[in-house]
């Protein structure tokens, strides 16, 4: 059974940090897409970011890009967000996922397997 388990989450004021992991086990990801969603409150699930299995590429929402990162460590099978310079609007529950992703590494459709999520939390 896949699980995907993140952690990281918490409260940080604006302007702050945090860094989030999604540690996967269960399978071998070889050529598997990682992705990061998130969950406003009374808003609907949205893309992040997104890499590639090698790494090579990268893809973030206009929102985050240049403030938050995505990495990958594929001997550990888990994959990182740093995301700096937090503004209230970056409040979410943060939502991990794994799947082929084929183009569409910005689509929910795109992934197969969902972590529980983990809340971030930032005040003004």
């Amino acid at each position: 059974q896949v699980q995907l388990v993140e952690s990281g989450g918490g409260l940080v004021q604006a302007g702050g940090s945090l860094r989030l992991s999604c540690a996967a086990s269960g399978r071998t990801f070889s050529g598997v897409f990682m992705g990061w969603f998130r969950q406003a409150p009374g808003k609907e699930r949205e893309f992040v970011a997104a890499i590639s299995w090698s790494g090579g590429s990268t893809y973030y929402a206009d929102s985050v890009k240049g403030r938050f990162t995505i990495s990958r460590d594929n001997a550990k099978n888990t994959v990182y967000l740093q995301m700096n310079s937090l503004k209230p609007e970056d409040t979410a529950v943060y939502y991990c996922a794994a799947g082929p992703a084929g183009r569409l590494e910005r689509h929910e459709e795109g992934y197969d397997y969902w972590g529980q999520g983990t809340q971030v939390t930032v005040s003004s």
